[in-house]
Formats: C-alpha cells, structure tokens, sequence
C-alpha cells in the first residue's frame, strides 16, 4: 500500500492574503487521500540542514532566503516568504530525501507531500531565464535525485506537472547520470523546455522534453508514455523512479490550459506499479489536488485492472502530438539507443 510522507510544519510557509500556494492544498490532497483508502500516513521528522541544501543550491541563493525569511517578503513577484517559510522548506526538502531512502529500501510507492514546491529552483534561484521561482523555494526532487545516485548507476526523473520543471534540468543540466523527462505545457511559464534542449555537451540526450499544445487530452500524453517513456524504463530499469508530481495538468485546474482526468494519472500509477516509486509534490492547485492524487495510487495498487480496462489511447487525433513525439524520438534516439 503506497505511504504518504508528511509533516505538518510545511503548512507553515503561509501568504499574508489569497495566494494560489497555500496550505490548503496538501490539506486538500490528504482529505481527498484518506477518503480514497489511502490513510497509510508517515509522520517524518526533523529537517535538512543548510549544508544539504549547499550541495544543490549556491551560498549566495541559499543565504537570501534565510535573510528574506526572517519576515514576510517576496523573492519575486510570484514566489512570497514569511517567518516559517525556512523551516517549511527545510522540512520539505527532508520529506523528498526521506522518501527515495525508504523506495530504495522496500519497493512500494512513497508521496512525499512536500511544500514549498521545487522544480523551479535551480542552482541559484530563478533558471534558464525564468522571471521567477514560481513558488518554489529549493528544489526537493533534485535533493532526492542526488542522495539516490549514491546508489544507482541512472537516476530517473519523471515530471509530469503542467510547467516545465527548470530548475531540475538546470541543476543536472551537465549530468549524465541524471534523466530528466518533462511533460509542460507549451508556452508558458516558465518558458522553457524545448525538445531541443537535450543536456549539456557530456550529457546530451539524457534531457527530455515533451512540450504538449493547449487541451491536450489523456490519449496525448499517454501515448507519448508509451512511446518514449516506457521504452527508457524499461531498458534501464531503475531501483525506483523519482516523479516530480504536479497535478496542475488535470482539466480546468486554474493555471494552464490542459484537459487531463483521472485518466493519465490512474494509467501512470498503473505503469509505474513495477518498480519502486518516490514521488514529491510539485502543483496542482484546485481540482487537480482533489481528484488526480488517489488516481495515481490507485493507479498503482490495481495497476492490472486499471491496464485491463484502458481503452486503446494508442491511437489519438492529434497530429501535433504525433509529431512531437516523432521528433524528440529521433533527436534523443541519437544519444540514446532505445528508441
């Protein structure tokens, strides 16, 4: 039965007024969780050191948000602090950590529920050109990602939030060890994640991206699984995936234009129910949070069931899809000889 990792200090990190990035969403999901039979609850406690965060993140960027948090500020016009919003993160970052150490034990799937979110943060804050953090403070999946390459030859990562996740490929940008697969939405924030933007010169082709058009639909994004993403787990076969897991994809969510349902998140549970998950939380910030997290553990524990009765999303209508993933097929199938 997949655990959820929690620790109540991440409800700490509060706006002063309405910020989409509040509290209530990991309430939300853990409301939504419990009432699907997911109660497997973990209390973790504690906290990462800043010396922890030091071997993501630069002295510079990491030290502005201990000064910047010692009372409410904004980093950026997006991102806010407040007094407990250090604690919360340090919390956060330890959930991310504690979570791959616990699938790299015992093969089951483990949801770290952490906030702030991270996959924006990048080595010294904003990436890749961003405008901003996008609510993120550190990067957790990255601080897992880096604890499991102590143990495995390739560490996986797979995120499916609605916005590019640049601050992870930034910071493993020159990593070959690292995979970074990334399904956003094209076109907005932050801007980045073009299929061509496959790593830096010693680790080209172990960046993915799969820039999806406005309403792309369950059958998009699990063909493009089927076709690229299968095909990689399967040839390495990982001692656990890491998912960066962003809901914010699920239709009419508030932030993006995407038509998933439970759909994709059931069928990725399902797909990833043969290996040993460490999933974190990344967006998701209405409806999303309510309905696509028990998916994806559902997904996970009936995987069998849920693959039985899928229909055939194979074959899908969209030939700007198609042709997506056509392209980053061919460009990555030159660094990479699975495809």
């Amino acid at each position: 039965m997949p655990k959820i990792l929690y620790n109540p200090e991440v409800l700490g990190h509060k706006p002063k007024s309405y910020h989409v990035e509040n509290p209530e969403r990991v309430l939300t999901i853990l409301n939504s969780l419990k009432s699907n039979g997911f109660d497997d609850i973990v209390l973790i406690e504690g906290k990462s050191t800043i010396n922890e965060i030091l071997e993501i993140h630069s002295r510079d960027y990491v030290y502005s948000i201990i000064n910047l948090s010692k009372s409410f500020n904004y980093y950026d016009g997006d991102t806010y602090l407040c007094d407990r919003t250090l604690d919360a993160a340090l919390t956060a970052f330890k959930l991310a950590k504690e979570a791959v150490k616990l699938a790299l034990k015992d093969r089951d799937l483990y949801f770290a529920l952490t906030r702030p979110p991270g996959h924006h943060a990048g080595i010294s804050g904003r990436a890749l050109g961003a405008m901003s953090n996008g609510f993120c403070i550190f990067n957790n999946i990255a601080g897992a990602a880096r604890l499991a390459k102590n143990y495995m030859k390739k560490v996986i990562i797979i995120d499916f939030d609605v916005h590019h996740g640049n601050g992870t490929q930034e910071i493993f940008w020159n990593d070959n060890r690292v995979i970074h697969i990334d399904f956003h939405q094209r076109g907005i924030y932050p801007g980045t994640g073009d299929i061509l933007d496959i790593g830096g010169e010693e680790a080209k082709g172990t960046k993915i991206n799969l820039p999806f058009p406005a309403h792309s639909t369950d059958a998009d994004y699990i063909f493009a699984w089927n076709e690229i993403v299968e095909p990689i787990l399967n040839y390495f076969s990982p001692d656990t995936v890491l998912v960066s897991a962003g809901f914010d994809a699920f239709i009419n969510d508030g932030l993006a234009s995407m038509d998933l349902t439970e759909t994709f998140y059931r069928f990725v549970g399902a797909k990833l129910s043969g290996y040993s998950v460490t999933a974190v939380l990344e967006g998701g910030y209405s409806i999303g949070l309510k309905y696509a997290p028990p998916a994806f553990l559902d997904g996970y524990v009936d995987a069998k069931d849920v693959l039985d009765n899928l229909e055939d999303y194979t074959v899908i209508n969209s030939n700007e899809v198609k042709s997506m993933v056509k392209n980053v097929k061919k460009i990555i199938g030159e660094y990479l000889d699975i495809f």
